[in-house]
């Protein structure tokens, strides 16, 4: 079933997804085969967030473990701000997400004909199913085979996102009724053409803002769009503070990104001193299983004091076998860089990894603005609080892909209208590229030195005036130049990085991954950081 085209530079669809992550994905397979669906990918559809997760997927499986348990150990890594609701939806669902990875054809690791769980920090049972280290491109792999073999979804591939097209935006729209999602504008980076995508549904399924920080273990293509946009749509956003540095990055000038799993530190890992002395123990008795703002923060605490470049990650008195078996991927990895795991450390520093925050949504994925939906790392849906817990993120994707399917099922589109073309015809072609990248790399330098891991009231105020600067200068290049996928990542950075200063000014104390020097108390009143346009 192909797509209405309207003309040669626009398309009409049932259901739009942007992003193709596990969330896009799995929405995109549990809606049912009569829905004309698009999904619209800014890279090849392998590239998402979702295939470099190495951990696995948080679910109750194993017997002696609970809803209860999984629940209290999400609240407490959560320091105290999770939705109740949400989380205890998410784990009570996460267990036929599982299921329903198992009937799509993922290939989970299993040991005496069982699903093989391990354990990572923060939980309190070994409740993780995964596919060795590699479990998020295993599934993403088997996803993608499914979606070629599904005629009623149209995959589009170097489309990215430029805005969201809603009905407030509209000449001829009325002003007293609702704002509605009508569509999207794409840009297709093969051809330099920006596309008109109409439809009655969107979902927004981008990932996260990883790109907005100097080290970061995600993609280049984690650079806030769908958050951004739903902003500029007019949704409000939530607790965009809260950005999870994973504390465990390989340190090593030829290994970009490279993430060392949390699971790593599950199977018996230490974290050591250059001197080879352990320092977990002296920052929480939970050691190196504690969560990870509190192991980041410990790392980058020893890395100051003592002003070492990395700290060490030693699972070398594991037997080689074992290792070869549960970490095949970061055992080969790391020797191709020289690094052999089963007799020496491995040098890691913290890196920007996950952001807890973004566009608010309900238990269905529903925004403010009617027909657009959030799911997976775009949205905050209440899960992960001030801090998420290892692995609830993918199980996430999958829980409330299936909950706004339903949504969308359940509700009446909004009724079509011409949507105008994308009308560049008073722009021209940019011979100053430099300023991008120059305004990339000052914003990401800064935004790593002054809203880190500890942040100061100053350094905040120093982030927040270096943005208002950069949001000047590149309006303005917006305004007058064709659009570039560069241009169009760095506005949804910059736009990112200023909910992400603004709800870090607002919230005067330290709770789970935001640390304040000048707010180091725990407020006795939890409230949530919500922005509106």
């Amino acid at each position: 079933m192909s797509a209405t085209v309207l003309n040669p530079t626009s398309f009409e669809f049932d259901v739009l997804i942007v992003g193709s992550g596990l969330a896009g994905l799995s929405a995109a397979l549990l809606l049912p085969p009569d829905k004309r669906v698009a999904i619209i990918t800014k890279r090849a559809v392998r590239e998402g967030s979702s295939g470099w997760a190495q951990g696995g997927i948080a679910a109750v499986w194993g017997k002696g473990d609970t809803f209860d348990a999984h629940v209290d150990d999400t609240l407490v890594a959560g320091a105290g701000l999770c939705d109740l609701e949400a989380t205890r939806f998410v784990v009570e669902h996460a267990p036929e997400s599982i299921a329903w990875l198992q009937k799509m054809g993922v290939p989970f690791s299993e040991e005496d004909g069982q699903l093989h769980l391990t354990r990572e920090g923060g939980h309190s049972a070994r409740r993780i199913v995964h596919v060795t280290d590699a479990t998020g491109a295993a599934v993403q792999r088997t996803l993608i085979e499914r979606i070629q073999q599904r005629p009623n979804i149209s995959l589009f591939e170097h489309h990215t996102l430029v805005d969201l097209i809603t009905s407030a935006k509209l000449a001829h729209s009325d002003p007293h009724a609702a704002n509605q999602c009508l569509g999207l504008y794409a840009l297709d980076d093969v051809t330099d053409e920006v596309l008109t995508f109409q439809a009655p549904h969107t979902i927004l399924a981008t990932g996260g803002a990883g790109k907005v920080y100097l080290y970061t273990t995600n993609p280049d293509t984690a650079t806030g769009d769908g958050i951004a946009a739903a902003w500029r749509a007019g949704c409000r956003v939530q607790n965009m503070e809260f950005i999870q540095f994973h504390p465990t990055c390989l340190y090593h000038p030829h290994a970009k990104s490279f993430l060392i799993s949390e699971a790593v530190r599950g199977e018996g890992g230490r974290l050591l001193l250059p001197d080879g002395t352990r320092f977990m123990p002296s920052h929480d008795a939970r050691a190196e299983l504690a969560p990870r703002d509190v192991v980041a923060r410990a790392i980058d605490f020893e890395m100051k004091k003592g002003g070492f470049d990395c700290v060490y990650l030693d699972i070398s008195h594991q037997p080689l076998s074992f290792i070869q078996e549960h970490f095949p991927n970061i055992y080969a990895r790391c020797l191709e860089l020289g690094i052999d795991i089963s007799k020496q450390p491995i040098p890691v520093v913290p890196a920007a990894h996950y952001t807890c925050g973004g566009v608010k949504a309900d238990l269905s994925g529903r925004t403010d603005v009617a027909g657009l939906y959030a799911i997976g790392e775009t949205a905050c849906s209440g899960l992960h609080g001030a801090n998420r817990l290892a692995s609830n993120s993918l199980v996430e994707c999958m829980v409330f892909a299936r909950a706004a399917i339903q949504a969308i099922e359940d509700a009446n589109g909004a009724s079509a209208m011409p949507l105008p073309a994308w009308d560049d015809s008073r722009v021209t072609d940019s011979d100053e590229s430099v300023v991008i990248s120059h305004n990339w790399d000052e914003l990401r330098r800064f935004m790593w030195d002054y809203v880190g891991i500890v942040r100061t009231n100053k350094r905040l105020e120093r982030a927040a005036h270096r943005i208002a600067l950069l949001q000047d200068e590149i309006q303005e290049f917006y305004a007058h130049f064709h659009v570039t996928r560069d241009l169009l990542e760095l506005r949804n950075l910059v736009q990112v990085a200023d909910l992400i200063v603004k709800s870090a000014q607002a919230r005067h104390e330290s709770r789970g991954l935001h640390f304040s020097r000048d707010y180091p108390q725990l407020n006795p009143e939890v409230r949530d950081t919500i922005l509106s346009p």
